[in-house]
């Protein structure tokens, strides 16, 4: 009994022992970290004077307390930092730092990082013109555009930032992306000479048939149904892959005809395999067998490739 009580007071006194050595280890650990911050902290400040850090917590006294003032930094570094701000973000810095943030250079990289492409970007324009006006007005021609697309294109025309063209209007339509893209693809329908001058942006040179009509069709969205206007964009589209890949086309014997057929069997091939509802999805050999019946000309490797990528990487006008 008495062995026993002195086991149980010995074992309590080396678990106590060695609780304390480690709480006194890692307090020397915290404090040798704390050190060793502190005197990197001082190093940087000696050898490079303030890092970026301890000029943006800078303050124009001492009691000072909240953001920075930009007008403090110099002008590039604030410029920099406006760059950032979206549209909204940058009129609410507007009434701080009026000066900086009305700046023509930070409404006009926004203007052209959104719409990349306008008619008024390559004209001369008056002294009073302001990028910080065409903003607003290009942000009101694309909600014009989403609601009704004709009368878009219109505002657009009115306020001189497009010019009456149809490349002039398939540049600005390529390189936006805010427009509504049911809304375009009713524009487009109706608008064929758009459409025509909108394919030839597109460069298909040493793409693989299924990656280049997924790029296709990431501009110019295919209709829900088929119809004459998805017959219509496979058609323009086989003619203009085959003329980006001259040399490819003479080797594998492909020509407008075989790449629409190609086409076709592709995007039901897509359906096929993307389909919930199919439950007996097409194999390689029954897509092979299917799609040389119409197309005698192209080898089954090519055939077989082009399943491969379907399967692998999923639908090409999704």
């Amino acid at each position: 009994m008495g062995q026993g009580l002195w086991r149980v007071a010995r074992n309590q006194q080396l678990q106590q022992q060695a609780f304390n050595e480690n709480f006194l280890n890692r307090e020397q650990g915290r404090r040798l970290i704390s050190t060793s911050a502190t005197n990197l902290n001082y190093r940087k400040q000696i050898q490079g004077g303030m890092d970026i850090y301890h000029l943006l917590r800078a303050r124009k006294s001492k009691d000072e307390q909240g953001f920075i003032n930009l007008e403090m930094l110099p002008p590039e570094l604030s410029f920099t930092i406006l760059s950032y701000l979206n549209a909204t973000d940058l009129c609410l810095a507007s009434c701080v730092w009026q000066n900086l943030a009305n700046d023509e250079l930070l409404w006009q990289g926004l203007c052209k990082s959104t719409w990349s492409h306008c008619s008024i970007y390559n004209k001369q324009t008056p002294p009073e013109f302001s990028f910080r006006n065409l903003y607003m007005q290009l942000d009101e021609g694309s909600l014009t555009f989403n609601a009704n697309p004709q009368e878009g294109i219109e505002y657009f025309m009115s306020h001189g930032i497009l010019d009456d063209s149809p490349k002039e209007i398939s540049k600005f339509i390529f390189c936006t992306r805010t427009l509504n893209w049911k809304k375009l693809r009713i524009y487009l329908d109706e608008r064929r000479d758009v459409l025509d001058d909108l394919v030839t942006l597109h460069n298909f040179s040493n793409q693989f048939l299924p990656n280049a009509l997924r790029e296709f069709f990431r501009h110019i969205h295919a209709p829900e149904e088929r119809g004459e206007y998805l017959e219509t964009l496979i058609t323009k589209f086989s003619h203009r892959f085959c003329s980006c890949n001259p040399e490819l086309t003479t080797e594998l014997g492909l020509s407008p005809d075989a790449v629409y057929v190609l086409c076709y069997s592709l995007i039901l091939l897509s359906i096929d395999l993307s389909s919930p509802h199919v439950k007996n999805k097409m194999s390689k050999r029954e897509f092979i067998r299917n799609t040389r019946r119409a197309a005698q000309n192209i080898s089954e490797d090519f055939v077989g490739h082009l399943y491969d990528n379907i399967y692998l990487i999923g639908h090409v006008a999704a």
